[in-house]
């Protein structure tokens, strides 16, 4: 499950779950790109419970998808991610450094409260 819901004017709060596949990966980006259209100066919370890599399907829609996905990020300042699963906390540290003047940090699942804060300040 990938959902995108708009929280405020410039904030988006994704929430993942489970196995994505191709046409998953379709949908939520798409979805993603929709939600964004208006958005400069962006804040994002994922919250990421229970997720498992995606399919190779689903990874070779995102890398297709690649040139708009840096566009995209570039609307965005700061992203937190909720997650209780260290590998995760370092991969998604670790694609803060894929786009430039995007901070991304992140925090175990009973740190929401921190999380928010961390993206307002």
């Amino acid at each position: 499950m990938f959902k995108v819901i708009p929280n405020g004017i410039n904030r988006l709060d994704i929430e993942m779950s489970g196995k994505l596949d191709a046409e998953d990966m379709k949908i939520a980006l798409d979805e993603l790109v929709s939600k964004s259209k208006n958005i400069e100066n962006g804040k994002i919370l994922y919250e990421v419970v229970d997720f498992h890599l995606p399919s190779l399907g689903a990874i070779g829609v995102e890398l297709s998808r690649l040139p708009a996905m840096f566009g995209l990020m570039k609307k965005f300042d700061r992203a937190a991610v909720l997650t209780d699963k260290t590998w995760l906390k370092k991969a998604s540290e670790f694609e803060g450094a894929l786009y430039p003047g995007l901070e991304i940090k992140a925090f175990n699942m009973n740190q929401k409260a921190e999380a928010e804060a961390w993206l307002s300040s």
